[in-house]
C-alpha cells in the first residue's frame, strides 16, 4: 500500500532559501518523489537543481516533458514551461498563465490531486500574493494532504497567509525546520485504500486548459459565469470561478488569476496608462509654448494667447497626474 509519495510543493519570493532548506533535511531513501515550482521568470535561466542538489542528497533536475516519476528524485519545473502531473508521468506545457505565472503553482498541484488523489501532499512556502491557495484546494477536495509553512515563519508570507485564509481544513501548519521531518513521515504512512472523491469538472476543465487541450479551448462552456472584468494578458471576458472567500477568475483563453493578482494588474496598467498621459500632456505643453513663440514673432497675438493657454492647462493636468504618481510611490514605501 502506498504511503503519500506525491509530494508538490511551491514558492515565490525567499523561496530559494526555504527550498535549500527543505532538501538538506531529507534523506536519500526518501519513498516519494518530489515536483517543485518556484516562480522564476519566463525568460530567464534556472540554476535551481543545481543548487538544491549541492544541498541535499536527492537527485534534483529539471523536468522533462513525458518523463516517468520515480521516488526518491525531485522534479523542478523549468522557465516558461508548466509543471503538469498524469498518471505516472510528467507532462510540460507553455499554457495559459495563472497568476501572471508560467510556470505556476496552482497547475502542479490541480493537476498532481487529479492524478494521484489522497496520496498527494501539497506544501505552500514562503511567496508573495496567493498563487497556491486554489491548487491546495483541490488537493483538499482530493482528500490529499495540505502543508502551509506558518507566516510568522515564513521570509514573505503572503501565500501562506492565504492558504491558511481560504482552505478548509489544512493539515499542518509549521515552521520550515518541522516540514521535512512532517513530509519523511507522511511518505511512510500508508494510505487507505478506500474510494476517493471523484474529480470535480472544475478541476479537469482547470487541468486540461493548462495542459492546451483543444477540445476543451475550442469550446463555448467555461465554468463560473461573466464578470465584468477583463483579462489584463489578453483583454477577453474573465469568467468568476470564486469559492466562498476566495476569488478567482478565468478568461476564455484560459489565463487564471486570482482577486489579488488581478488587482496587482490593473494597478499596474493604470500606473502605465498615468506616465502615458503625463508624457503626452508634457509634451503638448511644450510643443503648444514652442508655436505660440512662432506665432508672436509672426505677430499673431491671438493665435499665440490660445497656444499659451493650451500649454498652461496641459501643465496643470500633468502636474495633477504627477501629483497622483508621486502619491503612489510614497503609499508603496
Amino acid at each position: 500500500m502506498p504511503g503519500h509519495d506525491i509530494i508538490v510543493v511551491g514558492a515565490s519570493a525567499g523561496g530559494v532559501e526555504a527550498l535549500t532548506y527543505l532538501v538538506k533535511h531529507l534523506p536519500p531513501d526518501l519513498n516519494a518523489a518530489i515536483l517543485i515550482v518556484l516562480h522564476v521568470p519566463s525568460d530567464g535561466t534556472s540554476v535551481l537543481p543545481q543548487i538544491l542538489e549541492r544541498a541535499g542528497n536527492l537527485p534534483v533536475s529539471h523536468a522533462k516533458d513525458n518523463e516517468a516519476i520515480r521516488p526518491g528524485r525531485i522534479y523542478v519545473a523549468p522557465p516558461d514551461y508548466h509543471l503538469l502531473v498524469k498518471p505516472g508521468y510528467i507532462q510540460l506545457t507553455r499554457g495559459p498563465r495563472e497568476n501572471s505565472h508560467r510556470p505556476a503553482i496552482d497547475p502542479l498541484f490541480r493537476t498532481a490531486a487529479r492524478a494521484y488523489g489522497r496520496r498527494v501532499v501539497g506544501v505552500v512556502l514562503t511567496g508573495v500574493l496567493d498563487d497556491g491557495t486554489a491548487g491546495l484546494k483541490a488537493v483538499k477536495m482530493r482528500d490529499g494532504v495540505a502543508v502551509v509553512q506558518h507566516p510568522d515563519d515564513a521570509m514573505y508570507s503572503g501565500m501562506p497567509r492565504s492558504a491558511i485564509a481560504n482552505v478548509d481544513d489544512i493539515d499542518y501548519i509549521l515552521p520550515l525546520s518541522e516540514i521535512p521531518d512532517a513530509l519523511v513521515v507522511l511518505a511512510n504512512t500508508p494510505v487507505p485504500a478506500e474510494p476517493e472523491k471523484p474529480v470535480s469538472q472544475e478541476i479537469e476543465i482547470e487541468s486540461e486548459l493548462a495542459e492546451m487541450n483543444i477540445t476543451v479551448l475550442n469550446k463555448d462552456e467555461r465554468p463560473g459565469k461573466p464578470s465584468p472584468f477583463a483579462c489584463p494578458d489578453c483583454g477577453g471576458t474573465l469568467w468568476d470561478l470564486s469559492e466562498g472567500d476566495l476569488l478567482r477568475f478565468r478568461c476564455r483563453t484560459g489565463h487564471a488569476l486570482s482577486a489579488e493578482t488581478l488587482l496587482a494588474k490593473q494597478s499596474d496598467a493604470l500606473e502605465d496608462a498615468l506616465w502615458i498621459a503625463l508624457r503626452a500632456l508634457e509634451e503638448k505643453s511644450s510643443l503648444s509654448r514652442r508655436m505660440a513663440g512662432r506665432m508672436r514673432d509672426r505677430n499673431q497675438s491671438l493665435s499665440a494667447k490660445r497656444l499659451e493657454q493650451q500649454a498652461h492647462d496641459a501643465q496643470e493636468q500633468a502636474a495633477l497626474i504627477r501629483d497622483v504618481l508621486l502619491k503612489g510611490n510614497n503609499q508603496s514605501k
